[in-house]
């Protein structure tokens, strides 16, 4: 009780507060007792923290991507209430929040593709959350792809492409895959070659089908190359090529 309260009384500082400096200290305090209680006490606070999308302050809103990606790792099973968020700051004013939100959505998606392999090799089913969990992760994938392929700030549609080269590269089979999750709670990079057998919710050869889809998309992007900055056009050169090599 007492950490939820003083958590309650931090959020309220890091929302009301007039000093950028006590807002982010603030928000720092509320991150660090959310990641030590128990994740089922700190989701109480998640509709709490999500107010924080409003700040007027971008660095505030920034830190608050920043926080909903590390509850991702400790608190995934609650995740989906901020999800809303970080779709929302997708399309922030600032670009800076903007990028942030890719980079931390791009992590998280990853960390959750695994899991459901994961849960479905090790349990034989998944679990209900996760598969709402994966429904965000599939609304925040296609925001990314209108990102990259829409005109926008370079760096925000730079993070979106790399968004797509990743998405390629868990969707394209590799040969040299064992076609096995790898043991729950280590890290190792998904592939589309888990799936063989079939899986509840990601059919492989829808996701493969799309992955193909995106590469004639990057395709069509490179014919108006002259007009892309070049650091878009290396990282479209570089996704195109890992599918199917």
């Amino acid at each position: 009780m007492a950490s939820r309260d003083q958590a309650l009384s931090l959020l309220a500082a890091a929302n009301n507060h007039g000093d950028l400096a006590v807002k982010l200290s603030s928000l720092k305090q509320v991150r660090d007792i959310l990641l030590a209680v128990d994740p089922s006490l700190a989701s109480e606070l998640f509709p709490y923290l999500a107010e924080l999308q409003s700040s007027p302050q971008s660095l505030v809103r920034k830190s608050l991507v920043e926080i909903v990606e590390e509850i991702g790792s400790k608190a995934m099973e609650y995740l989906a209430v901020l999800m809303p968020v970080l779709l929302a700051l997708l399309r922030d004013a600032d670009p800076d929040v903007a990028a942030q939100s890719v980079i931390s959505g791009t992590k998280l998606f990853s960390g959750i593709l695994e899991e459901m392999a994961v849960q479905m090799h090790h349990r034989g089913k998944v679990e209900r959350w996760l598969e709402d969990l994966w429904t965000w992760m599939v609304k925040f994938k296609d925001d990314v792809y209108t990102i990259a392929i829409e005109i926008g700030p370079v760096r925000t549609r730079l993070l979106a492409l790399k968004f797509l080269e990743t998405y390629v590269s868990l969707f394209s089979p590799d040969k040299n895959d064992s076609g096995r999750p790898v043991v729950a709670g280590s890290r190792h990079v998904f592939n589309v070659s888990w799936l063989v057998g079939g899986h509840p919710v990601l059919d492989p050869a829808v996701y493969i089908a799309e992955a193909k889809r995106i590469v004639g998309t990057l395709f069509d992007l490179l014919k108006t190359a002259s007009s892309l900055p070049g650091c878009l056009t290396v990282t479209i050169v570089n996704c195109r090529s890992l599918c199917f090599q």
